[in-house]
């Protein structure tokens, strides 16, 4: 089986005929789309949107093809300098898209009859949803060349301050047991065995945030700032209403699940309390145990071995899904094993010209290893079920994105649950689990609380780094009550997480996808081989619908709080589970 996966289907190098063709073909079609759009006044409505649609298309195809390929490249060894190259060759060149799109749009926004003129087209019918969210989200363009100017400024703004962050996160030394080291392999030790090991780090970790805090908080406060400005020129109320409008999801929806999730809090509060007392606190858990490991997993796993548990798996719920997962290993879409120059973590990156995805995962052999594949894989399959959409419906907002993948963890972790052999391995797994739910659930809640804080103060005010921390502790304390030890908290997190310094609230879909995977797999639990053509349904529909629509293909209301409370119900039940296994130790 592969090691690592082959992207020579893409393209064989940088420098083969077949790069270099695609790449001047898409200078040729920004060249001309730029020409065009200065010529849609002259044009028939019908005309003006038949043509414009096909050098999207077109744009899209060559843009994400070349895309593709420099950031896989890129992610397999960063060191990599002719990928480095070429993605800055190629999104240098997709930058100046930016104003000819808006003149496209703004132009398609002011047909009076736009929709009708979509609608008697079979092409253009196809596209009825991305027709539909431009002329909703008209209003909020910027005029003229507004939308380039700021496509431009945000190369020296916002992504150059989020470059400031991650230079600085990932360089900062960090002083362990006398010995110099890095910020990711310190917060690795979170997870180590051995509880000196995890509080020795926890206090390292904080320590060197020291050195970077002031500027980290210039960065974010930077960012902030841009934020607000960029809503108050376009006329959003806020940055979480922009967040929304962008993420096609009703408000009503927000504050439905929140309103859930405020229920269950104490819950995982007390799934806190009882980790800490098995651990010997008696005041809620500290910070460095919050990954403290429990229980323990004998079985170590091959990429073989996790290749035939995961088709045997997956035949179980669907053979379409299980014959991806085998063409996925057999057809080398996988980058399993660590090595010097790989990016860290894993990721699944749809490749649209190949009608496939890549994936890169860290492998070791644990099974929470396997959990990752099967997470990654869950995108894979998500990508393959909307495979059949126009390329420029390739695309679902950032709430569902997480949907599929959870799914499949769900699928992975009630079965391994199951067939654990002792009570040892259930426990492992059901805290593994209670681990990510709680990221999740508290603190993610805390992000979302910390951001919105921070929005509402940087309107007035600088916030230095003291304040930061202050704000950062009281959204934790809140988030998690008194689960948590209130005299070891994590007051830095807003200098490690990258979420703070990208897209505004980078948060709350986190807890959406895993609440909706975990609310259909209940559905899926009650319904049986029923349910499995409705989710794929489902899936596909997630390009070309908004949440709430999405929703309603398995006769789910999003805004309705009982259905988010079903999902938190299934978290709640494990934790009971957790508490009984404690005990019993």
């Amino acid at each position: 089986m592969n090691e690592v996966w082959n992207l020579d289907p893409i393209y064989p190098g940088f420098d083969a005929p077949e790069f270099r063709k695609d790449l001047e073909e898409l200078k040729n079609t920004v060249a001309a789309y730029t020409a065009w759009v200065k010529t849609l006044d002259t044009l028939e409505p019908l005309e003006g949107l038949k043509t414009g649609t096909d050098y999207l298309e077109q744009l899209f195809a060559y843009g994400n093809k070349l895309v593709e390929y420099c950031m896989l490249r890129q992610a397999a060894n960063t060191l990599d300098g002719e990928a480095s190259s070429g993605a800055s060759q190629v999104m240098g060149l997709l930058s100046t898209m930016a104003g000819p799109k808006a003149i496209f749009k703004d132009w398609a926004a002011k047909l009076p009859d736009l929709m009708e003129l979509v609608a008697s087209d079979e092409v253009l019918k196809e596209y009825t949803f991305l027709y539909s969210n431009i002329l909703s989200s008209s209003s909020f363009q910027l005029p003229g060349m507004g939308e380039e100017i700021m496509a431009k400024m945000e190369l020296s703004g916002s992504s150059a301050w989020g470059d400031l962050q991650q230079f600085l996160t990932s360089t900062v030394p960090v002083q362990y047991r006398g010995e110099k080291t890095n910020l990711s392999a310190i917060r690795n030790l979170a997870y180590d065995p051995d509880p000196a090991v995890r509080k020795d780090a926890y206090e390292a970790e904080l320590n060197c945030y020291e050195r970077i805090s002031d500027s980290v908080a210039f960065a974010l406060n930077s960012i902030k700032l841009e934020t607000l400005t960029d809503c108050e020129l376009r006329g959003y109320e806020s940055p979480l209403d922009r967040t929304l409008k962008e993420a096609h999801m009703s408000r009503a929806t927000l504050d439905a699940m929140l309103g859930a999730m405020d229920e269950y809090l104490p819950k995982f509060w007390q799934y806190l309390k009882a980790k800490g007392k098995a651990l010997g606190h008696e005041n809620g858990l500290p910070w460095y145990d919050l990954f403290a490991p429990m229980g323990a997993m004998a079985e170590k796993y091959t990429a073989e071995g996790a290749r035939e548990y995961l088709v045997d798996l997956f035949t179980g719920f669907d053979q379409e899904l299980a014959d991806m997962v085998a063409r996925a290993f057999d057809n080398a879409w996988i980058d399993f094993y660590p090595r010097s120059g790989k990016s860290g973590g894993a990721f699944c990156s749809g490749v649209d010209c190949l009608h496939e995805s890549r994936i890169l995962t860290n492998f070791d052999g644990q099974f929470g290893d396997v959990v990752t594949l099967a997470h990654e894989l869950g995108h894979a399959f998500h990508n393959q079920c909307i495979d059949s959409h126009r390329v420029l419906n390739h695309d679902y907002s950032m709430p569902l994105a997480e949907t599929a993948s959870t799914f499949n963890e769900c699928v992975i972790m009630n079965a391994a649950i199951k067939a654990a052999k002792t009570d040892e391995e259930k426990l492992a797994l059901i805290e593994s689990q209670l681990q990510d739910a709680t990221q999740v659930i508290c603190d993610i809640y805390s992000r979302y609380r910390f951001e919105t804080m921070v929005f509402e103060k940087r309107k007035e005010e600088f916030l230095h780094s003291g304040a930061l921390c202050d704000l950062m502790t009281q959204a934790q304390k809140l988030s998690y009550g008194d689960g948590l030890d209130g005299d070891v908290m994590h007051p830095y997190m807003w200098v490690c997480k990258s979420h703070y310094y990208g897209p505004t609230f980078y948060n709350f879909p986190y807890a959406f996808g895993a609440l909706f995977a975990r609310g259909l797999y209940a559905q899926y639990e009650r319904e049986g081989a029923a349910f499995v053509p409705k989710y794929k349904k489902l899936l596909y529909t997630t390009a070309i619908a908004t949440a709430e629509d999405t929703a309603k293909v398995a006769d789910i209301d999003l805004t309705d709080r009982d259905f988010w409370r079903s999902a938190l119900q299934m978290l709640a039940d494990e934790i009971d589970l957790f508490c009984e296994l404690v005990e019993k130790k």
